[in-house]
C-alpha cells in the first residue's frame, strides 16, 4: 500500500484506468491503420510512376520499329539494286550511275529511319549480327575475322532486322 495514499495500491498505478484503455487501444489501432494506408498509397504511387515509364517505353519502341514491317519488305530491293550495280561494274554509264544514285538515295531514306547497313568484311565474326555460311581461307585476313558477304544484314535502331550471311575465314 502506498504510505501517503492508502486508498491507492502501487499495482493499481501502473495499469490504467478500465475507461482509457479502450481509447488507447482505439488510438493504436487508428495508428497501424494510418501506417498501413500510408503503404499502400506509397505502393500505389510507385505502381503508378512504373506505368507511366512502361507505357513511354512502349511508346518509344512503337515509334522506334513502326518501320520494320516495311523496312523488312525492302530489304529484297536494297540486294537487287545491289547486284544490279555489281553487274553493271565500275565503268561509268548514264544507267549504272542512275542505279547508284537511286540505291544510295533508298538508304539515305532507311538510314534516317533507323535502319543500318552490316557489310563486315574484314572485321571479327560476331555472332550476334553474322550467319556464318561456310569457312575459306584468305590472304591477309586473320582467322575468324569476315573474308566474304554473301548476303548484307541489317540493324534497325540496334536491334537485328536481318543477319549478314557471311564466310569467315579459317582458324589455323
Amino acid at each position: 500500500m502506498n504510505q501517503d495514499h492508502p486508498e491507492f495500491d502501487s499495482e493499481d498505478l501502473s495499469q490504467n484506468p478500465p475507461e482509457t484503455d479502450p481509447l488507447k487501444a482505439e488510438i493504436e489501432s487508428l495508428r497501424s491503420e494510418i501506417a498501413l494506408v500510408k503503404a499502400d498509397a506509397l505502393r500505389e504511387r510507385a505502381d503508378l510512376e512504373n506505368q507511366r515509364k512502361r507505357i513511354a517505353r512502349d511508346v518509344e519502341n512503337a515509334r522506334k520499329f513502326a518501320n520494320e514491317k516495311l523496312l523488312g519488305e525492302l530489304l529484297p530491293v536494297f540486294d537487287s539494286l545491289d547486284a544490279g550495280l555489281t553487274a553493271a561494274g565500275s565503268q561509268p554509264s548514264p544507267l549504272r550511275d542512275g542505279l547508284d544514285m537511286t540505291y544510295k538515295q533508298l538508304l539515305k531514306v532507311a538510314a534516317d529511319n533507323g535502319l543500318t547497313l552490316l557489310d563486315p568484311v574484314g572485321q571479327p565474326f560476331n555472332p550476334d549480327q553474322h550467319q556464318a555460311i561456310s569457312q575459306g581461307e584468305a590472304e591477309g585476313i586473320a582467322p575468324g575475322h569476315v573474308v566474304q558477304v554473301f548476303q548484307k544484314g541489317y540493324l534497325l535502331n540496334d536491334r537485328l532486322l536481318r543477319p549478314a550471311l557471311v564466310v569467315v575465314a579459317k582458324q589455323d
